[in-house]
């Protein structure tokens, strides 16, 4: 009895290949299959919304190869990945077989499985199960919204704005959120305070205490609110003091701080992006990788267990085997008397997996060394250090706190301190904060201090502090905001991200999101006239609708409904909006060449200002409010090593940074880099254009090679160089930020993709290697300089040498034949050419062969 396992990725496949032996033919569809045919009316809304879906023309050969492998099997499973896309995409490749007639007096079930491991495998194929409809509606409702909200509303920012630009139904609330935090920073106003301190000693120890009370009124933190409130208070607090100050109380307790939870796919995004200076589509691709198995040594293992989960549960056998090895490890203190569990917080939180963790504890990052890559490597002993955490005692601290009066107890000064009794957890990981730094584990120590005890003071001061801005959002705090306001879904947040800036309508300054021109331009036309679409309880409530799709207690065709009634009548009301209204507004100044109102328009460059009696009058001048003819030099900052002025200017190929002018007497240039298209010209600032100068910037040398791993912008943008191999780089990822190891996976990538597939041999005759590469047309054969296309449905696999060869040999004698037509066509023509030509000399030959005659 034949039987065939279908899975979505061909690594996954060769893991689980491994496993299930000669018992089962293993084939991948390499993702999705079908999907919506591109173009309008692929919803159709006046037909129940009847879905319209066409295979993908990339993956037509792996359904193919499915096809005629289902013909031949008579059990089939569907083990496609444990959520909701993965139950659409084995319920596409039921619709197609069932299209085909291929599924009669056949087995076909869904079998699912959170890790790759024999046990688990095994029990998946031993307890299978039908298609969760309730589960594919939830995923075509997702995909019906997201189209009709795509083909819609973009277009209609193609006609009002530009060309190439995009919204959707959680890409526009996340750009949302970046600009109303940019917003806020634009609009914070600095406050000055100061904060008051005491230094006092105790047998020759000094600590420090802060005023927390003033004449019997606590402290705010605008209280003492300039340099001479400081001033009055430090010197009314000096001569009060006499020089002492008494302890008026101490307190003495125990803290315990507890572990975080295993990871789910939001936490680990955020962690990755913290602590190890990923990009959250990084993280996710590495993730992707350690789940779907890597060979460790004795063929493909499956290391983490599956990565898209919003579960902060363990299985019993998982929290069974954790606690074993830290009962095995540790000392007893290091291992609770009970498991610990956990519950998510997240809103809408779905799908009733596991959390991420190692498929076995045991297998420890340092049995990994060596055998992973240095990104997987990373991620790998982190996601092990936080599972096994988990489970692991709270930490213990001793926290002392004092009081210390001056004068009378109107005034206090309060000292506090905590010593790290009990690591617990800690001894393994402690999470990363976003936005603050780590709280020390082992802070001020505080002398031993007895109430009423009188102390010497050594001084009393005042620090200066002046408010800010609330910062702009990193990957990781823009993920936990969306989570925490439950848009969208954690596992399309690098998706999203990517997005936002490949429509550039965000760019990485410092790792921060900052908003161009661009995304102002059409976060505020949503804002304004598609209220309701970019609302965060709106787009929440849609993920709580499809979470009720997914668990049986909604119907999807009455909520599409819903959705598209009021969402297309909005349509057509603003599709007679004037474009002058979106992109321009006016600044109340007037034009100081013709005196009319001048406006802030969004140009092919970014923001700029502009008369409005353009094209009468021409003046213009850039956002800074520096005149800004096309190629007008605009002063940025001045180069640090030169002392020269850094300059903008626009050339044929776009902006781009000068360092000083040309000398005439010189004929050295004066350095120039290109500004990247994802950097406003907006937002260019000093920071920006030193890094830009800075480039080619050399990274270090390759490990193998020990050549240059070197990092440039060029004419088609950032790209790493390494021993003449480039290699672009993401738009999602920053040029400044980039690390030698993503660098070398680039260069990997780069190398892999012109790697052949398979090597058949050696023609005996030329000693040559033929070869099967892939490339644009699909998979071809190569020997020497002759390529030879291979048919879509030909299994790359099976063709053997001698077939190849009789294909190349077929191929060079075709293109022989060729090449003596063409000589044949160029002698003709030649010659006809030369008889044109030569017609008057012949009349002189024939002159001189009668006089030699």
């Amino acid at each position: 009895m034949s039987k065939l396992l279908i899975v979505e990725s061909p690594s996954k496949a060769k893991t689980l290949q491994k496993y299930l032996g000669n018992k089962f033919e293993v084939l991948a569809s390499y993702g999705h299959v079908r999907d919506l045919v591109p173009k309008t009316g692929a919803v159709e809304t006046d037909n129940n919304f009847k879905m319209n879906y066409a295979i993908i023309e990339r993956n037509s050969r792996h359904v193919d190869e499915i096809a005629r492998a289902v013909k031949k099997s008579d059990e089939v499973y569907l083990a496609t990945d444990p959520d909701r896309e993965g139950e659409a995409i084995s319920w596409h490749i039921l619709e197609i077989l069932n299209e085909k007639k291929l599924t009669k007096d056949k087995l076909i079930k869904r079998v699912i499985f959170q890790e790759i491991t024999k046990s688990a495998i095994e029990y998946a194929i031993e307890h299978p199960r039908d298609i969760s409809m309730p589960l594919v509606n939830a995923q075509q409702a997702r995909r019906a919204l997201d189209y009709l909200v795509g083909f819609n509303l973009s277009p209609l920012l193609w006609k009002k704005i530009r060309r190439g630009l995009s919204a959707g139904r959680v890409q526009s609330p996340a750009l949302r959120l970046i600009i109303e935090r940019e917003i806020e920073i634009e609009k914070f106003i600095s406050q000055e305070y100061w904060t008051i301190h005491l230094d006092s000693i105790k047998s020759k120890n000094k600590f420090q205490a802060k005023l927390i009370q003033l004449d019997n009124k606590k402290v705010e933190q605008f209280t003492i609110a300039s340099k001479e409130d400081h001033e009055n208070v430090v010197g009314k607090l000096l001569l009060e003091s006499a020089g002492k100050t008494k302890v008026t109380r101490v307190e003495k307790k125990q803290r315990t701080r507890n572990p975080a939870p295993p990871f789910s796919t939001s936490t680990l995004q955020q962690e990755s992006v913290r602590k190890l200076g990923f990009t959250t589509s990084r993280a996710m691709r590495i993730a992707q990788q350690l789940y779907e198995g890597l060979d460790t040594g004795n063929g493909a293992v499956g290391l983490i267990t599956y990565m898209r989960t919003d579960s902060l549960s363990l299985s019993n056998e998982a929290m069974n085997q954790i606690r074993g090895y830290i009962q095995s490890n540790f000392e007893a203190d290091y291992l609770p008397k009970a498991p610990i569990f956990y519950k998510t917080k997240s809103k809408n939180a779905q799908e009733a997996h596991e959390a991420i963790r190692p498929t076995d504890i045991s297998r420890t990052p340092q049995s990994l060394i060596g055998k992973l890559s240095p990104e997987q490597f990373k991620l790998y002993e982190m996601i092990w250090k936080r599972s096994l955490a988990s489970q692991m005692t709270p930490a213990k601290f001793d926290a002392v706190s004092v009081d210390l009066a001056i004068g009378s107890e109107a005034n206090l000064f309060r000292a506090t301190g905590q010593t790290l009794i009990f690591p617990g957890f800690i001894a393994i990981y402690t999470e990363s904060l976003d936005d603050a730094s780590n709280e020390d584990e082992d802070s001020l120590k505080l002398p031993p201090l007895e109430t009423g005890e009188i102390l010497t003071v050594d001084k009393i001061y005042g620090d200066q502090h002046f408010t800010e801005p609330p910062p702009r959002y990193s990957e990781a705090s823009l993920v936990k905001s969306l989570e925490e306001y439950g848009i969208g879904r954690p596992s399309t947040y690098a998706s999203i991200i990517s997005t936002l800036q490949d429509r550039e309508y965000v760019i990485l300054d410092k790792k921060r999101f900052m908003p161009t021109d661009v995304g102002r331009v059409v976060n505020k036309f949503l804002t304004e006239h598609f209220t309701r679409y970019v609302d965060y309880d709106f787009t929440a409530g849609l993920e709580s609708s499809l979470d009720d799709i997914a668990e049986n207690n909604k119907e999807w065709i009455p909520l599409l409904k819903s959705f598209w009634d009021d969402f297309n009548k909005t349509i057509i009301e603003k599709s007679n909006i004037d474009r002058a209204e979106i992109t321009q507004e006016a600044i109340h100044e007037d034009c100081p060449k013709c005196s009319k109102p001048l406006f802030s328009r969004l140009g092919r460059r970014g923001k700029f200002i502009g008369c409005s009696g353009y094209p009468d009058c021409d003046y213009t001048r850039n956002v800074n409010g520096d005149s800004s003819a096309p190629n007008e030099p605009v002063l940025v900052c001045k180069d640090p090593e030169t002392g020269k002025d850094v300059l903008l200017l626009i050339g044929p190929y776009g902006p781009y940074l000068q360092v000083g002018v040309q000398e005439e007497d010189s004929k050295k240039k004066p350095k120039r880099v290109s500004v990247p298209k994802e950097i406003s010209l907006g937002n260019l600032n000093e920071g920006i254009a030193l890094n830009l100068l800075s480039l080619p910037k050399e990274l270090g040398l390759h490990p193998e090679t020990g050549k240059k791993v070197i990092v440039n912008i060029g004419r088609f943008g950032p790209y790493v160089n390494y021993d003449g191999k480039f290699k672009s780089i993401p738009r999602s990822e920053s040029i400044f930020d980039i690390t030698l190891d993503r660098a070398l996976e680039l260069i990997a990538e780069a190398i892999a993709k012109n790697a052949p597939l398979r090597i058949l041999g050696n023609d005996p005759e030329e000693n040559l290697s033929v070869e099967i590469f892939n490339g644009r047309y699909g998979t071809y054969l190569q020997k020497g300089s002759t390529k030879v296309t291979l048919p879509k449905d030909q299994d790359i696999e099976k063709i053997t040498l001698e077939e190849a060869l009789i294909l190349i040999t077929n191929k060079e004698a075709s293109s022989k034949g060729k090449k003596k037509t063409a000589a044949k066509k160029t002698t003709v023509k030649k010659s006809s050419e030369k008889k044109i030509a030569t017609k008057k000399p012949a009349a002189k030959k024939r002159v001189v062969k009668a006089k030699k005659v």
